[in-house]
């Protein structure tokens, strides 16, 4: 299995700025993407930014020229680096990683989600 574990995230005022790391643990055999959704109550959860293996990257409108989103591929990290924040940016923030999981002999697909990291920014 692998499992993925979330830091960063609080409590911030309109403009200010806060980053999310998330690493990734286990039988890892290839991590093809990772990215950042967040979820508010009442809604579905929603994509916010995502980077391939290859460092494609890929943002919500919402955010785009205020989040940075990086890959540590022998790390297997991705964190979100947020500027510019918002009170529409308040949300729950969840980490996803998919690829395979195992050994070259029985790779197979995995994807996973992170426990959630509170972020509120007030007006």
């Amino acid at each position: 299995q692998v499992q993925l574990v979330e830091s960063g995230g609080g409590l911030v005022q309109a403009g200010g700025s806060l980053r999310l790391s998330c690493a990734a643990s286990g039988t890892i055999f290839r991590i093809n993407a990772m990215g950042w959704y967040r979820q508010v109550p009442g809604k579905q959860r929603e994509l916010v930014a995502k980077v391939t293996n290859g460092g494609s990257t890929n943002y919500a409108d919402s955010v785009k020229g205020r989040f940075t989103i990086s890959r540590d591929n022998a790390k297997n990290t991705v964190d979100l680096q947020m500027n510019s924040l918002q009170p529409e940016d308040t949300g729950a923030y969840y980490c996803n990683a998919e690829g395979l999981e195992g050994s070259w002999w029985n790779a197979r697909p995995f994807g996973s989600w992170g426990q959630g990291a509170q972020v509120t920014v007030s007006s």
